[in-house]
């Protein structure tokens, strides 16, 4: 019997990989090898969703019973990847469309990098996007991501909680809420203190690992095996009955000597060592 199952407690977690974690394999053996494995959510991303098809995406999750967890990414809304704002919106509202059709927990925003504007103005260009992403017809929810700044300076200029919490209180829609990924944030000694706040605008929790502070490249190590305190977040969040989806990302040199089937072994078996700490459904 599968413990996670035993309790009384009904609040439940999802339990997910992000199709990052296994970026050289096609979109069917992703589906087939997390399903194999219990997995029930799947993040999905966004080049595999367009070799793939949406049509046959949504057919054959619906075989497997797996559900979207999030779609990567939409962003990049201060021209830092070359785009201009309005190309980028018109892309993510695009992808809005894609997340309602998959029926998605939440589409992923990275605000872009700082791109040589002033702060104030990186910031109110982000909101203004935000602005129009979220009038949208389609009732899909935004979680945007802080980016830890030692790996994502050119991915996100959103880069600690407050921040990203004081965006979401600007922007003011109660579609749009944030992703929280240990690897960016799960190092910060004052994560666990501002967990309480985040809760109630949290929408997804990806869980990575790291053996040291993110520099460079993103860099995750195995779940555990590292310095972020995973088990005390999680008791965190259990204790503020967060009940959204757990979706593993896992990328990275400490990881590549490992192949995509052990990697999702040992996540699977990460959370069968934690008992109490996440239901799964």
């Amino acid at each position: 019997m599968d413990h996670f199952s035993t309790s009384k407690d009904t609040r439940m977690n999802m339990l997910a990989i992000s199709q990052l974690s296994t970026l050289r394999w096609s979109f069917s053996e992703d589906v087939h090898a997390y399903a194999s494995r219990g997995f029930t959510g799947i993040g999905v991303y966004r080049p595999k969703l367009e070799d793939f098809g949406l049509d046959r995406t949504i057919e054959l999750l619906a075989e497997a019973n797996m559900s979207v967890t999030s779609l990567s990414w939409v962003g990049g809304f201060t021209g830092s990847d070359g785009r201009a704002t309005d190309d980028a919106i018109a892309d993510a509202i695009h992808a809005v469309r894609d997340a309602a059709n998959l029926k998605a927990d939440t589409l992923i925003v990275l605000a872009g990098g700082q791109n040589n504007h002033i702060r104030n103005h990186a910031r109110r260009t982000l909101c203004d996007a935000l602005h129009a992403i979220v009038a949208e017809e389609f009732g899909v929810r935004l979680s945007l991501e802080p980016f830890h700044p030692g790996c994502g300076d050119e991915w996100s200029f959103v880069n600690d909680l407050q921040s990203t919490l004081d965006i979401i209180e600007t922007v003011g829609s109660p579609n749009l809420g944030l992703v929280l990924d240990t690897y960016h944030v799960g190092m910060d000694e004052e994560v666990v203190r501002w967990l309480p706040d985040v809760v109630p605008h949290l929408h997804l929790v990806q869980l990575g690992d790291a053996r040291h502070s993110p520099l460079g490249e993103m860099n995750r190590c195995l779940l555990g095996e590292g310095c972020v305190p995973l088990r005390t977040i999680l008791e965190t969040l259990r204790e503020h009955r967060y009940a959204g989806p757990l979706e593993v990302e896992l990328i990275g040199e400490d990881v590549e000597t490992h192949s995509y089937d052990e990697i999702l072994d040992h996540a699977r078996n990460f959370f069968d060592r934690m008992p109490g700490l996440v239901g799964h459904k």
